[in-house]
């Protein structure tokens, strides 16, 4: 089959391999950590997940420059674990969730904060704050059958070397399972995608010139730097 444009695939680089994770869907989970809610003043602990996306191609892979976004002036970090997925789930049950895990990668959820409030007080999606260029920064996918699962652990994000988010992932109002089990609900979850699974609390303003790090126990850490506007 022949199309009329050549389009290049996205892409995760995996752990000592040199083949590559082929991203097909970015999921994202809202609101998954109770001190992150809080400082949010948004939503209960109480409600259950909900998801968003981001499309394929906002991936940053690991060391690139993130040009800093149009459409704002309060731009800001979230460190997530990442979970990619590697077999298909529909309707799974939370003890055969982790089956159809590949690997985790520690990510960072890029937010045009401003536009994400004013969606969410006029009961608007929140793409226009979450789905823009270059919004979702992915580390290299360490797989599950080599590292284990990713399911306890300190998760931190540092900034120009000072530490801005620490939390762990044990704090997860919904983890890895559940998270899998609850979207596997809504959508058919296939090999190459991805689900960020939400922020601790922390989350703060970028400018650039900024360098960011996350690093989460048992992963490989991510970096990247913030660039001035295209």
């Amino acid at each position: 089959m022949a199309f009329i444009f050549d389009v290049m695939p996205t892409g995760v680089a995996i752990k000592g391999s040199e083949q590559r994770f082929p991203v097909r869907r970015i999921y994202c989970v809202g609101r998954n950590y109770l001190e992150h809610i809080h400082e949010m003043k948004e939503g209960d602990e109480r409600d259950r997940p909900f998801f968003f996306q981001k499309p394929t191609d906002a991936i940053v892979a690991q060391g690139a420059v993130v040009p800093y976004p149009p459409f704002t002036d309060d731009f800001q970090f979230e460190a997530e674990l990442v979970i990619a997925i590697g077999a298909q789930a529909k309707n799974v049950l939370v003890g055969q969730a982790l089956d159809a895990v590949y690997g985790y990668a520690a990510g960072v959820d890029l937010t045009r904060r401003d536009r994400q409030r004013e969606s969410f007080r006029e009961g608007k999606p929140w793409e226009v704050g979450k789905s823009f260029d270059h919004s979702a920064v992915v580390g290299v996918i360490s797989p599950a059958a080599e590292h284990g699962h990713a399911l306890k652990g300190a998760i931190t994000l540092e900034l120009n070397g000072e530490q801005r988010q620490h939390g762990r992932l044990e704090q997860m109002i919904w983890n890895p399972a559940e998270i899998i089990a609850q979207l596997s609900q809504q959508y058919v979850l296939h090999p190459g995608d991805l689900i960020m699974t939400g922020t601790p609390a922390g989350v703060g303003p970028l400018a650039p010139g900024d360098r960011v790090q996350v690093f989460i126990d048992g992963l490989g850490p991510l970096q990247f730097s913030i660039g001035p506007e295209e």
